[in-house]
């Protein structure tokens, strides 16, 4: 049991009913909540003061603060980890918010990366966030490699996929390589193919390496070495991570929000950086999940939260992620199911084309 778990499951009812209303009552209005105002709302009829020492009771606890000395009082991160974990209501998915979503679907789009894009901006408007769409990498069988020398310091390897789709990805190759090494590598590699993906091409291009030292040219072995990196997600084309809906989270009003945090933010989704670690989050748990604040490094600086949820291709394996990034103060309860139907909606889009 987690630590916020075992304080709420020892925390009694009235404790309980002041914290859940003091939250519910900031993500509603994103001001602090004052024992005035709850004494008029709790189920049981308790005077101001008796709410006033339960709230400090909270706020020692680390639960709650008190951004003014005579305010009322607001989650901490804490706070509000500790209530999306154990007290969070989560909606069902609303009819109008469905339709929106499914309305991006009304136009055919023949790419992949049109259709994402649509769907990423229709979540931005629903939810009136910031929207991340992890695209999948591609992972049909790869059908033949080449290497091209572009210069001393320049080289191309030339990836042709079985459904027809080219790549072309340029890297730098080690000192001294020639037309006949390049040759004799990108002969190794094909053998190894037999209708292989990328992923599955680099576990066994470090074994195959190894039991056949003797046999391959040193050139061609530090050719393959120096590109390993080409075949995992190193090389990840940037293009994977569409972003849609930057300028909603100009709109909050939350004071430790400053705009040099903002455009922090907006730095990291520009460069489009730690596709990996944005896909490891959602990786991470079955379902949606939720990062509140600093409890996530890429977006922790600016002090949001993020709301992610991976996606599954047609063999039930995790190609992509989406999610919403907002303000701390977001409606949990009303994202989580719009982020959990679009990954539905994602993966069954996906599946569906193959």
């Amino acid at each position: 049991m987690s630590d916020s778990a075992r304080l709420l499951e020892e925390m009694n009812d009235r404790s309980r009913e002041v914290f859940r209303r003091v939250v519910e009552g900031y993500l509603e209005t994103g001001d602090p909540v004052g024992s005035r105002t709850l004494s008029r709302s709790l189920s049981e009829q308790i005077s101001a003061a008796t709410i006033r020492n339960v709230m400090q009771d909270l706020e020692y606890l680390g639960l709650l603060d008190s951004p003014h000395v005579s305010a009322g009082r607001i989650p901490t991160q804490m706070g509000l980890r500790m209530f999306v974990d154990g007290l969070l209501e989560v909606s069902d998915l609303d009819a109008g918010d469905r339709q929106k979503i499914d309305a991006t679907l009304g136009d055919a789009v023949s790419d992949v990366g049109g259709m994402l894009d649509r769907i990423g901006s229709a979540l931005s408007g629903v939810t009136h966030g910031a929207s991340l769409v992890l695209a999948p990498k591609h992972e049909a069988p790869i059908k033949h490699i080449e290497f091209v020398s572009l210069g001393h310091d320049r080289a191309l390897v030339v990836l042709v996929f079985a459904d027809g789709h080219v790549e072309n990805r340029l890297f730098t190759p080690p000192p001294g390589q020639t037309p006949s090494s390049m040759r004799e590598a990108a002969n190794f590699l094909n053998a190894m193919i037999e209708g292989r993906t990328l992923s599955e091409l680099q576990r066994v291009i470090r074994d195959e390496m190894e039991r056949r030292r003797q046999e391959i040219d040193r050139l061609a072995r530090e050719l393959v070495e120096s590109g390993l990196a080409l075949w995992s997600d190193e090389g990840e084309s940037p293009e994977r991570l569409i972003v849609r809906g930057r300028s909603n989270l100009l709109g909050t009003d939350e004071e430790e929000q400053d705009l040099d945090r903002i455009r922090s933010l907006f730095d990291d989704l520009e460069r489009k950086r730690d596709i990996a670690d944005f896909l490891e989050l959602a990786e991470g748990g079955d379902g949606v999940r939720i990062f509140i604040g600093s409890e996530n490094k890429l977006f922790s600086l600016s002090g949001s939260s993020l709301v992610v949820s991976p996606y599954m291709n047609a063999d039930r394996k995790i190609v992509g992620a989406v999610g919403v990034i907002g303000p701390k103060r977001l409606n949990y309860g009303r994202i989580v199911p719009i982020v959990d139907y679009t990954a539905q909606l994602v993966g069954k889009l996906i599946s569906d084309r193959g």
